[in-house]
């Protein structure tokens, strides 16, 4: 078979070539009401679909601040200057700090606060002329800043938009995903115009019994302000709309923000696919048209939605449909068969694209799944209205490409978290002293050939899955007991755990990277 190998590698080479340098447009995030989850959970989750991102989570503990004391904030920005290109953290000024701050849980884009409250993010980009380099918070930022200074969803969104209404959006279009215990929001935000200091943003809730996605396009449309239990907006989201010519009130049409704010995201299949396939998977029997540029902002689910049902969501690829990325991949043996090419498989480092028959290609128009090999990190969070908060709130943690990833529990109560999931393996470059790499390396492997490595994944994936996510009653249980008599041993007892978690996977998958190499050494 050395012609099918040969041929294969050529292949892959093209591709490489072609890299595309632009990954802005990459995240996703899945969103399930308390009456749509199996056990009550709200959830929401993120994919962090960028590799310059860093891969460093830490504790930020509460804290009681001094009378007039200020919040220094940041922006992203890219910086080459270490072993890997990766985004770096710029100043751009400061603001008057809060009394007291809750403490969270925070990758790069803050997942959850002590009480329980949760965010993803989802990029969308948005009309370029609105972006203005004025303001001092960006998305990052503006998670923290949640976090930070709101107990629910509803006062994140009100403390957020304040925030950026004075202080100004300094980013892309965004959309937040917002949890607490209660219910989940969809937050989306745009800038004010070049030059200008401010924003524009809106938000909309899931019903309690629907599932909602954000897939790096806008997803709310028209706003009813009448029903505050529904929505909110900032005051000038439908001014700046009529101002600037991106909705005619004389036309007769409503008004809806995603058309004024980001059209282009309904022409892409890079966002539409995914908003499909999402929707459809959990309500098939809606048979939502996988051509079609709009979809309902949210579905009544079919069945209950577990943390695990939105992992293997993570994990899609399209495969079995027609979208399948590699569907038409094929080279010639030696007996001059057409067979499926060894390297085609839905994970390479190198999506397909037209050059070899595959639907879309590189670009924001072109097709993409949810499952990306260039994935930083992914979350999926449960906030639980029946258990104290240090327990109640869970981030599902996991490393690199969701396709491959274990992800482990870590509770909103937890102190403390390894070192190696502290330190940033952007900024070390390749180092066993950041457990990042000990999953992008086994995913960078397998990636290869999927077609023979996903069985030695799964191997190592789903047997620690399955352990977590089985043990979660006794842990809960263990840890409410404690709760009552001592709060610090509960959250001592919970710090365990993720600890112990944290260890056993990062060992896993260090051996199965070794495992790897080894088993398919003379195979390549």
């Amino acid at each position: 078979m050395r012609t099918v190998t040969n041929k294969a590698g050529v292949l892959a080479a093209v591709l490489f070539m072609i890299w595309p340098m632009d990954r802005v447009h990459a995240c996703t995030s899945i969103l399930v009401g308390r009456l749509a989850s199996r056990d009550g959970s709200v959830m929401t989750s993120h994919t962090c679909d960028s590799h310059r991102t860093g891969s460093q989570i830490v504790v930020v503990p509460a804290a009681v601040h001094r009378p007039n004391s200020h919040r220094f904030l940041t922006k992203r920005s890219d910086d080459d200057s270490g072993p890997m290109p990766r985004y770096g953290r710029v100043p751009t000024g400061k603001i008057p700090q809060v009394a007291e701050t809750y403490g969270y849980l925070a990758p790069a884009y803050a997942a959850m606060n002590e009480r329980q409250l949760a965010i993803g993010e989802s990029t969308f980009g948005g009309r370029k002329e609105l972006e203005s380099d004025q303001g001092l918070i960006d998305c990052e930022t503006l998670t923290r800043l949640m976090l930070e200074r709101a107990a629910t969803a509803r006062q994140a969104i009100r403390i957020g938009g304040q925030l950026i209404e004075q202080y100004g959006w300094c980013d892309t279009g965004e959309a937040l995903t917002i949890a607490d215990p209660k219910e989940v929001w969809v937050m989306e935000i745009v800038g004010p115009g070049k030059d200008q200091t401010g924003a524009v943003w809106v938000a909309q809730r899931v019903p309690d019994d629907h599932v909602s996605v954000a897939a790096n396009g806008a997803r709310i449309g028209e706003i009813d302000l009448s029903r505050p239990d529904f929505y909110m907006a900032s005051r000038n989201v439908v001014k700046i709309a009529e101002d600037r010519g991106y909705w005619n009130p004389a036309s007769g049409q409503p008004f809806c923000f995603y058309h004024a704010f980001d059209p282009e995201s309904r022409t892409s299949f890079a966002v539409t696919r995914r908003e499909w396939r999402v929707l459809d998977l959990l309500a098939p029997s809606l048979q939502l048209n996988p051509n079609s540029n709009v979809f309902p902002f949210s579905v009544k689910p079919e069945n209950l939605v577990a943390p695990e049902t939105i992992m293997e969501l993570f994990r899609d690829t399209f495969e079995g449909t027609d979208f399948d990325v590699v569907k038409d991949l094929t080279v010639t043996d030696e007996d001059g068969q057409t067979v499926k090419s060894p390297l085609a498989n839905p994970f390479m480092p190198y999506d397909m694209n037209k050059l070899l028959r595959i639907n879309g290609g590189w670009g924001w128009r072109g097709e993409r799944p949810l499952a990306r090999w260039y994935c930083m990190y992914a979350t999926v969070t449960q906030s639980r209205d029946w258990l104290a908060d240090p327990v109640g709130g869970i981030v599902w943690f996991g490393y690199g490409n969701p396709a491959m990833t274990t992800y482990v529990p870590m509770y909103a109560g937890i102190t403390d978290l390894p070192q190696d999931y502290q330190t940033d393996g952007r900024s070390t470059g390749f180092s066993r002293r950041s457990a990042w790499w000990a999953f992008n390396r086994a995913a960078t492997l397998a990636a290869q050939r999927w077609g023979d490595m996903r069985s030695d994944v799964a191997g190592v994936r789903d047997p620690l899955q399955e352990k977590y996510l089985a043990a979660q009653g006794d842990i809960a249980t263990t840890a409410a007991e404690l709760f009552e008599d001592s709060p610090a041993e509960c959250r001592r007892y919970l710090t365990d755990k993720t600890l112990e978690a944290c260890k056993e996977v990062t060992e896993a998958y260090w051996n199965l990277g070794d495992r790897l190499w080894t088993k398919y050494d003379e195979q390549w």
